[in-house]
């Protein structure tokens, strides 16, 4: 129901399909595009399915696979490591207790990698959700950790 409502916003062109995909995906609790949507956005669009999965895996903001409400993705651009004195990615993972491309088990966290988010003179640098966070130091991503999960409760 949500995707025919998504869908009746844009112009049946393929031009629409990122925003479509973007527009959909953010509204979602658990932030990923199914086969099944896959499927009926193709259809739509009159593309191929084909088409839809590339631009779905291609840009690390997609998912097709379920997340968890907070999505907290790590740069992994040489940039962020060579100016930093923390591993952001082992500071994440020691203080959720999870890997990259896992989600805690209250589906809250889900942890990734992504590409460059363009804070290269401010790295290292992280995004959770639509908020990139600068100048990142162990206990900086601690405080940013607990404002969420205080958030949650």
């Amino acid at each position: 129901m949500l995707l025919k409502e998504v869908l009746k916003k844009y112009q049946r062109k393929e031009d629409n399909l990122i925003e479509i995909l973007l527009d959909y995906q953010a509204i979602k609790s658990n932030h990923y595009i199914s086969k099944e949507e896959i499927i009926e956005i193709a259809e739509y669009l009159s593309l191929p399915e084909s088409k839809v999965c590339s631009v779905l895996t291609f840009y690390t903001f997609f998912s097709d696979k379920p997340r968890g409400k907070h999505i907290i993705q790590v740069c992994k651009d040489v940039p962020c490591y060579i100016s930093s004195q923390v591993n952001v990615l082992k500071t994440i993972e020691k203080e959720l207790g999870i890997r990259v491309n896992e989600t805690t088990q209250n589906q809250q966290f889900t942890l990734e990698f992504t590409s460059c988010i363009g804070c290269c003179e401010a790295g290292p640098a992280m995004r959770i959700n639509d908020k990139i966070y600068t100048n990142l130091t162990a206990d900086k991503i601690k405080a940013i950790l607990s404002e969420y999960r205080v958030y949650m409760q």
